[in-house]
């Protein structure tokens, strides 16, 4: 890993907070934020694979720390955002992406328990994130950039089940709110529509229904699905000063789905 905060990288000198960060997007944005020059703070329920990756940061010259919880209890998300300050003095910036996703069950069959969990992990967990790292800004009165993980189905009917659809669109909703309410103090919330994309989630749907697949891929103008990488990319602009006056957005990374 180059050491980007000499060579000034796109998050140099911050310190980041990443929750769903032990596969997928989680884990390809803790990478690049460290590469980019950001001492990054990790938060996912796997604490295995967390202090694996942490330990595969710190060890290629970068700065990360493992701090394991789940983002639907609000203790966790308090501890893990203190734990950030404490070790490196501040919280610049965040990305918000711990998520659950089901598919392929009609709503009037969906279980409530499924209801429930898609939106305690795709709902609360970022209320609880915006709550916690919103309170620690605005003390150190320096703001910060906030990106949640929405979805394409935040803003259209994917074929994911209803509550998957209902949770992410209103992480959007609850970005814009945030947005609306703190862009004064300097504090700038952001959401990515993040269209398919190579993740675990993503894979475990396809174990189950595999002529997904088709129209995941299809449904995009690119014919492909994104690399988690690449989601990671669109973050880690949203996140650096060089999205400065970026807020309140829903930015696709969705390879076209929603244009057409």
């Amino acid at each position: 890993m180059r050491d980007a905060e000499e060579k000034g990288g796109l998050l140099s000198g911050k310190t980041m907070m990443v929750t769903g960060a032990s596969s997928g997007i989680g884990a390809a944005a803790a990478r690049l934020f460290a590469e980019e020059g950001a001492a990054v703070v990790l938060m996912a329920r796997r604490e295995s694979r967390l202090r694996e990756l942490a330990e595969e940061i710190n060890a290629s010259g970068g700065k990360a720390l493992a701090s394991p919880g789940d983002v639907t209890d609000r203790d966790d998300v308090d501890r893990v955002v203190n734990e950030a300050v404490r070790t490196y003095g501040s919280l610049n910036g965040a990305f918000n992406n711990a998520g659950w996703a089901t598919a392929g069950t009609p709503l009037h069959q969906t279980d409530d328990a499924v209801f429930l969990q898609a939106l305690d992990v795709n709902l609360r967990g970022v209320w609880n994130c915006l709550k916690s790292q919103i309170t620690v800004m605005l003390e150190s009165g320096t703001g910060g950039a906030i990106v949640n993980t929405a979805s394409v189905a935040g803003v259209l009917a994917t074929g994911a089940t209803a509550p998957y659809i209902a949770a992410k669109h209103a992480v959007i909703g609850l970005t814009r709110a945030a947005a609306d309410e703190y862009g004064q103090q300097g504090i700038r919330v952001n959401a990515l529509v993040v269209g398919s994309t190579r993740t675990e989630m993503i894979a475990n749907v396809l174990e189950e229904m595999p002529p997904l697949e088709e129209a995941f891929t299809n449904r995009s103008l690119q014919r492909r699905m994104a690399e988690p990488v690449e989601v990671a990319q669109a973050a880690a602009w949203l996140c650096s000063d060089r999205a400065s006056f970026v807020t309140g957005a829903a930015v696709p990374v969705d390879g076209g789905w929603t244009a057409a």
